[in-house]
């Protein structure tokens, strides 16, 4: 493998912040609090709130980083199921599952919650 090769498999130091800025918009779209999405990400509020305002990242590889991949995927997800209607988005999140056995604003909160409610997104957007 060249060296150019490699560099374009390989993480870059930018990766972080980029992924720290879509797990923001994409809270910001759904209607996320700074408190649950530290939650999802399993920060403090304070990590979020200097993620925020850009005064540090997400450190590629680390659960932080990999869980806001997830809650990204999810928004994804969702998005090619109901369309860029924010407000169905958010109204999904808070309105009871019977499929999930909750609410998925509850449910992504957790590793193993957020875990399902991506697998269930993804299963009905394959849907044909």
């Amino acid at each position: 493998m060249s060296q150019s090769d490699h560099a374009m498999l390989s993480p870059c130091s930018d990766d972080g912040a980029l992924v720290g800025k879509a797990a923001l918009r994409t809270a910001r779209i759904l209607g996320l609090t700074n408190a649950v999405l530290a939650k999802v990400l399993g920060l403090s509020a304070s990590q979020i709130s200097r993620l925020d305002h850009g005064h540090t990242s997400l450190d590629v590889g680390s659960k932080a980083f990999e869980l806001a991949l997830l809650l990204v995927r999810l928004f994804r997800g969702l998005s090619g199921i109901i369309g860029a209607d924010d407000r169905a988005a958010q109204s999904w999140l808070q309105a009871p599952n019977r499929a999930l056995r909750g609410r998925p604003i509850d449910l992504i909160q957790t590793i193993s919650g957020l875990m399902e409610v991506v697998a269930y997104v993804d299963s009905r957007r394959a849907r044909i």
